[in-house]
């Protein structure tokens, strides 16, 4: 209803301010009917069966329809890559439009990330990121290198493609310094575990976490344990679910500063040492001499 009484569209008797639109009741009917594009094509369902069933397998016919061995790259490393590698560069593919993304053997990754760091030609100085993607349905765990040419201005990003029974592959560390903490979180987070890494061990959930790795696709929604089980690990826990081993062995508590200072003053009052307060100062301020 409108404010005048009155529904929507019709005309009261009462006339529309200036520059106010027309009532739907005030225009013509053919020009209240808008045509329809017979020829635009219909919405499309989205497919959310293709997010259960995950990436395709490389071997599959969706692979070969979807993505072809080799794409046109943008990025000239892909091609040198190609050529340095061989059969070990698997296949490439562009993302977004210029991202290039180069999939290859787990078995060299770390000689094909060593020779794109240290080659002059290519330069990538930068490991921008270490993580991984699992689409569910059985699909092989992706582990994925994001590398910097800081120099050349230039993105390049690696993949490894892992299977579940053999989810392992050999440590970036011995290249890059920074990827100790970024494999960690894989790990963490994916069970993905990586030989030679100085320090392989839970980074984000404590380290008696028992349930899993939270970020594959077959943990469940809630945890695998029940509510109960859940609630008693949690009021159970010590603070030492919290700090690596030996962090917080031999300290002692820290005390507050107001204890030790009420403490000092009390002694100091016992043996006489504390001074009494000056007198306050009369509000006409100080006296002269008489």
């Amino acid at each position: 209803m409108s404010p005048l009484g009155g529904s929507a569209g019709q005309d009261n008797g009462v006339p529309a301010p200036p520059g106010a639109p027309a009532s739907s009741g005030d225009r013509p009917a053919e020009a209240a009917a808008q045509p329809q594009d017979e020829t635009a094509p219909a919405a499309q369902p989205f497919d959310f069966g293709a997010v259960a069933r995950g990436a395709a397998s490389p071997g599959s016919a969706s692979a070969a329809a979807g993505r072809p061995e080799t794409a046109d790259a943008v990025n000239p490393s892909v091609a040198t890559l190609r050529a340095r590698f061989g059969s070990a560069v698997l296949r490439n593919e562009v993302n977004a439009g210029d991202q290039d993304v180069v999939y290859v053997e787990p078995a060299r990754i770390v000689e094909i990330l060593r020779w794109l760091r240290e080659e002059p030609e290519e330069h990538y100085d930068h490991l921008a990121d270490v993580t991984a993607v699992d689409y569910g349905g059985g699909r092989p765990v992706e582990v994925v290198y994001q590398l910097w040419s800081i120099p050349r201005r230039q993105a390049l990003r690696i993949k490894c493609e892992l299977p579940l029974s053999v989810l392992e592959i050999d440590s970036a560390t011995a290249v890059w310094t920074g990827a100790d903490w970024l494999e960690r979180e894989v790990y963490d987070l994916f069970g993905v575990r990586f030989r030679g890494h100085p320090n392989l061990r839970r980074i984000l959930m404590p380290d008696n976490y028992a349930e899993g790795h939270p970020l594959r696709k077959d943990f469940p929604l809630r945890g695998r344990f029940s509510r109960a089980e859940q609630t008693r690990r949690a009021l159970s826990q010590d603070p030492g679910d919290y700090y690596a081993p030996g962090e917080i062995g031999g300290r002692v508590p820290q005390t507050v500063n107001g204890d030790d200072d009420a403490e000092a003053e009390e002694a100091a009052g016992e043996s006489g040492a504390l001074a009494d307060p000056a007198p306050p100062v009369a509000a006409g301020g100080a006296g002269k001499a008489g």
